[in-house]
């Protein structure tokens, strides 16, 4: 039987072109990318070379890009940096009750710290209010982060809005846009974004590499002290072979946008289509309308998450009940509980499927059939 991966929201398969682009710098590149000889110099190129295509790929300058080890310290870098950084101009960071737990738990945190912090609701069709942000918004007020796309949800947040709402207001906007990076169309500068958190393994990249996007005149503070690497922003000897395997993958990345976003789209339909045909029951979370092509949320009346995983795993189908990061957690979700309420059945009933390069409509409708005939089989 064949196993069908089905959660590339946790993470992706590497693309055999980033392990081809990541080989020859184990075997060639070990200089140190801040020394001055030769072998230095040819570490730092590819740094170099790295940064301006990140760089391009959301319309800023190449001196606006920090190397991270991934989305969690590009969040809290992001949160911690500027809130420490900015505190003699305000108190009050506004974000969401939907925030991936690398942004909520540093939220958590800085409350701690004497911060005070508003987490705005996000409603039954899975996106925050304008009017919530716009009520929220007080003159000490220095950072606001907004998810791009919910990685247990994939619902699409109105971060076009927010920036042209924050405009006019001296708060930094920071999103986590780790699940929408390589499927959307993201210019930092006419959305207004000063900071963004960028992740190479959701774009089938290397693991323990990604990138914060810091506007140039964003105030911020480092978290590790030692060298002056990242322009001061974040010490420590840069991971080159992974940066430049991820380099090879934000370029596939940005030539396949179109081609992944409709390939995934079709796979999500067929996968829906075939449940139906299947007579399943079962509840897309949020509105599909403001989804992303890659991920769909699908709450199943009369079942519960472990039961569901264990016999999905059983039939070699690999799913999620949410944040990978809570994946060994029997909890109810906290975004599906925010948006429907604590004792909802679909905060213990529901499974993330999300699509991307190890699928095939051939593979999408046969999880699908295998999908339905186990929900069957439950709910008898």
């Amino acid at each position: 039987m064949e196993a069908i991966y089905l959660d590339h929201a946790a993470t992706t398969p590497m693309d055999k072109e980033v392990i081809d682009a990541m080989y020859p710098v184990y075997q060639e590149i070990f200089g140190n990318p801040s020394s001055v000889h030769s072998f230095g110099r040819k570490a730092r190129r590819h740094l170099d070379e790295a940064r301006r295509i990140m760089a391009k790929s959301i319309n800023a300058n190449e001196k606006e890009i920090t190397f991270t080890s991934g989305g969690t310290e590009a969040d809290n870098l992001a949160l911690l940096g500027t809130a420490l950084a900015n505190r003699e101009k305000g108190n009050h960071i506004i974000t969401t009750v939907q925030e991936h737990h690398a942004a909520l738990h540093t939220a958590e945190y800085l409350e701690k710290e004497g911060f005070q912090v508003t987490y705005l609701p996000v409603y039954e069709d899975g996106m925050i209010s304008i009017d919530d942000l716009q009520e929220a918004l007080q003159d000490d007020t220095i950072l606001v982060s907004v998810m791009y796309v919910n990685n247990e949800t994939g619902i699409i947040q109105p971060i076009e809005e927010i920036g042209k709402l924050l405009k006019e207001h001296k708060a930094y906007f920071h999103t986590d846009a780790v699940q929408a990076y390589g499927l959307l169309d993201i210019d930092v500068k006419a959305l207004g974004i000063d900071m963004l958190s960028v992740s190479a393994h959701k774009i089938n990249g290397p693991k323990g590499v990604g990138f914060l996007y810091i506007a140039d005149d964003v105030k911020i503070n480092a978290l590790q002290f030692g060298g002056e690497q990242e322009r001061k922003r974040r010490p420590g000897t840069e991971n080159v072979v992974s940066i430049v395997g991820f380099k090879k993958a934000v370029e596939l990345a940005m030539e396949r946008k179109e081609e992944r976003r409709k390939s995934y789209q079709t796979f999500k339909d067929l996968f829906t289509d075939v449940l139906k045909e299947n007579d399943v029951r079962f509840e897309i979370n949020g509105n599909p309308q403001s989804q992303i092509s890659s991920i769909v949320n699908i709450s199943f009346p009369g079942t519960n998450v472990e039961q569901l995983l264990t016999n999905f795993d059983l039939d070699g189908i690999a799913a999620s009940s949410g944040s990978a990061c809570t994946a060994g957690s029997v909890e109810p979700s906290h975004v599906l509980s925010a948006m429907y309420g604590e004792n909802n059945p679909c905060t213990t009933n529901s499974i993330r499927f999300s699509f991307g390069s190890f699928n095939t409509e051939e593979n999408v409708r046969e999880a699908a059939e295998r999908v339905a005939k186990i929900i069957k089989r439950l709910t008898k």
